[in-house]
């Protein structure tokens, strides 16, 4: 079983977001001019940096999630793909669809990436006295 990003977790922070595809190529050496490349390989995974901004209970459960559930962050999870999941659906002009028009409840996009931890394990800085940054990189995996 794979297990699920906690749903009392913030999203990340905005300007934290950096994503990076895997360099799918490999390089080929030539006698003289620019390099060359071929595809090394198809099936291409994402990097993914964040930080999330976390009270003290928030900064238990991603603890816990990542030492207990992902077992020190081996094992793989599935998480909300923060760049589209609850966002809006909209009309090409820009217009919100309505679940339903008389209350006007939003449809929603709705994505999920299944993830492998970074390299590194997750870093921990103390803000605004009594939050926490955690800042950590995954892999999206194809």
């Amino acid at each position: 079983m794979i297990a699920t990003w906690p749903a009392t977790l913030p999203p990340p922070q905005r300007d934290s977001w950096q994503l990076q595809p895997q360099d799918a190529r490999r390089k080929r050496q030539n006698d003289a001019g620019p390099p060359g490349y071929r595809r090394r390989f198809s099936s291409v995974a994402r990097s993914v940096s964040m930080v999330v901004k976390l009270t003290h209970d928030q900064r238990a459960i991603f603890d816990r999630f990542f030492c207990e559930t992902c077992q020190q962050g081996s094992l793989r999870f599935w998480m909300p793909d923060p760049s589209t999941d609850g966002w809006p659906l909209t009309t090409g002009s820009g217009e919100p669809l309505w679940v339903n028009a008389q209350t006007r409840e939003p449809l929603t996009l709705s994505e999920r990436w299944l993830c492998a931890w970074g390299d590194q394990p997750p870093a921990e800085t103390v803000v605004d006295q009594v939050k926490f940054l955690k800042s950590f990189q995954i892999w999206v995996l194809p």
